[in-house]
């Protein structure tokens, strides 16, 4: 199959540099944020894709924009971030403090926010979208870490948590297809940070 699912997670913002939970909470892009989608517009250039698809979250509309989709992109409600509930805005550390040095969003109850289970769903839910808006070609995702991150996973049959063994950096693009018929990660985490 010639189908492929391009995850392009949005440029930097101050809780993402500083490691802080976001999910509902708006937050722009930094300047090195914006920097890294003007990169992604220029690497993205001459991808034709067959439908763009975007969360409802300032920091990938934006990056979306500035990436040069904005015009087509269409709002995929799936492609929201994790509700962490009482995590929202605090880091790992802080929730640590808190519930022990255990703790870890992947594997602890999310307070008043969605379980790891959840959010998989919501990820099967997006890949179904994907793949019928694809018409057989390429589809652009621009969303968040831990929702590309559990949609990859699920993309190759894992469970939803599995998601916490693939790393993905600000304003990266990772790709999924296929092998024959198998679904396989054809590019993880491209980043553009050593680039000037």
């Amino acid at each position: 199959m010639s189908v492929e699912l391009w995850l392009i997670r949005h440029g930097e913002t101050e809780w993402s540099l500083d490691g802080r939970h976001t999910s509902w909470t708006e937050i722009p892009l930094t300047e090195h944020g914006r920097k890294r989608a003007e990169e992604l517009r220029d690497y993205l250039k001459d991808v034709k894709f067959a439908a763009v698809m975007v969360s409802p979250r300032q920091r990938a509309q934006e990056t979306c924009r500035i990436a040069g989709f904005g015009d087509v992109a269409v709002v995929d409600d799936g492609l929201q971030e994790w509700n962490y509930g009482e995590s929202e805005g605090k880091t790992t550390a802080e929730m640590r403090k808190k519930y022990g040095a255990g703790w870890s969003v992947w594997n602890s109850e999310i307070v008043g926010g969605e379980s790891v289970e959840q959010v998989g769903e919501r990820a099967d839910g997006v890949i179904a979208r994907a793949m019928k808006a694809s018409e057989g070609g390429k589809v652009a995702l621009f969303a968040h870490a831990h929702i590309l991150r559990i949609l990859a996973a699920r993309w190759i049959g894992l469970p939803a948590v599995d998601g916490r063994l693939f790393a993905l950096g600000t304003g990266s693009v990772s790709v999924l297809g296929y092998e024959r018929e198998t679904r396989v990660i054809s590019r993880w985490n491209r980043s553009f940070e050593n680039e000037q």
